[in-house]
């Protein structure tokens, strides 16, 4: 039993998160990801909040498990050579490093796929080829602002914000594994090696328009853009007699048992509620109903009466919530593990599940240089070789705790 990656090597190139995420994602369905850190290491090591000992960020922790990581120093010869002949026994070779400097490095897709036609090259970028942001740099808060994500929420709120995550990072990262898993699959029917470009920009404005576009899918326009019922200022969890509910009724069987539940029977018949389609045209009024008529009861007893009428409900829960939240303990989310440098420490775990099995045994987030003697040896450098690069800095073993 194995995860669905196993026996896929991956070079994971990438730092902070949107790279580091799709990696993740590999390494957590059972790919050999190795990630080859410069000199400092990657920068959410020491940029996030929270961390116990130097270079190992909580961030970096939660992004980076399952992972061995070799530091090189590639503007050195040797460290150059050593991250072309990893790539060359690699399948997929991963970077979200600027395409410009990676060309004058030799390490452009045209120059790699020569030494190894099977390999996956994905380039996660800020911005797609072709266009006059291309070669910008930007982190999510960037690609936040350009693809809508904050004018959506200026709409809903009156002020352009940030969505509190970096969703930007998380999504795009996420499309990126799931593309390298699309060209490893296309690869097994060819034999050859592909390029992918991954674009921030593009994946996010297309999340946006998915979501937002409307009556403008047509040209001319039926009427103005935005989801009325994603837009509108009670489109949030509902104050209740101690906290706060989240409701959201959708079917007809739904909506009626809402209205029966709060007391309000005569809504079934209302021209504004009795249909799905009149309740999205009247989505401001719909929602004005919910948001002003749960405060006679607390949480749970809102939760309990809605859970019984099969309407979806939940209780609003903070960060600090999800540690103790039943479900989550039921299904055994977050988990207590030993790391070797950081001691006890709590981590989620890989959401989904495959009937054909998943990583038999899983690993830490590494420290700096962490495998760097390890990869350089299955690569073929001798003890003295790999003594001698580790002397001239172009690699970097992790330094004792």
């Amino acid at each position: 039993m194995s995860g669905p990656l196993d026996g896929v090597r991956v070079v994971d190139m990438t730092t902070v998160v949107v790279g580091p995420i799709c990696g993740r994602t590999l390494a957590d369905y059972g790919a050999d990801v190795i990630k080859v850190e410069a000199p400092g290491g990657d920068l959410l090591r020491t940029m996030a909040e929270g961390s116990r000992n130097p270079g190992m960020s909580g961030k970096f922790i939660n992004f980076n498990r399952n992972k061995r990581s070799i530091g090189l120093d590639i503007k050195k010869p040797e460290g150059l050579d050593a991250l072309l002949r990893l790539i060359g026994k690699a399948d997929v070779f991963v970077s979200n490093v600027r395409p410009e400097a990676l060309a004058r490095a030799g390490l452009d897709h045209a120059s790699l796929a020569a030494r190894n036609p099977r390999l996956i090259h994905c380039s996660i970028l800020a911005f797609g080829r072709g266009g006059r942001y291309f070669n910008r740099p930007a982190y999510d808060p960037v690609v936040q602002s350009l693809s809508g994500v904050a004018g959506t929420i200026a709409r809903a709120t009156g002020e352009p914000r940030f969505v509190p995550m970096v969703m930007s990072d998380h999504v795009s990262g996420l499309i990126a594994a799931q593309a390298i898993g699309f060209a490893l699959f296309r690869r097994e029917k060819t034999g050859t090696g592909e390029a992918i470009d991954v674009p921030m920009l593009e994946n996010m404005a297309s999340f946006v328009a998915s979501e937002h576009l409307g009556a403008a899918t047509f040209d001319p326009p039926v009427g103005p853009t935005g989801d009325g019922r994603l837009l509108s200022p009670n489109y949030r969890p509902v104050p209740t007699k101690d906290g706060y509910v989240t409701v959201r009724p959708n079917t007809n069987a739904q909506a009626f048992a809402f209205f029966d539940a709060i007391g309000r029977p005569e809504l079934k018949t209302d021209p504004r509620f009795d249909s799905a389609a009149s309740r999205t045209r009247n989505a401001k009024d719909y929602f004005e109903v919910q948001a002003t008529c749960l405060g006679g009861k607390t949480t749970d007893e809102w939760v309990e009466l809605f859970d019984k009428l099969d309407v979806p409900a939940a209780r609003y829960n903070t960060i600090d919530d999800l540690m103790t939240d039943p479900h989550l303990k039921d299904v055994g989310f977050f988990r207590e593990e030993q790391h070797p440098s950081e001691g006890k420490i709590r981590r989620s775990k890989l959401a989904n599940s495959f009937s054909g099995g998943a990583r038999e045994s899983e690993s830490h987030a590494p420290l700096y240089g962490e495998h760097t003697s390890e990869i350089l040896k299955e690569l073929g450098y001798s003890a003295a070789d790999i003594e001698k690069m580790v002397a001239g800095k172009a690699a970097t073993e992790a330094a004792e705790r």
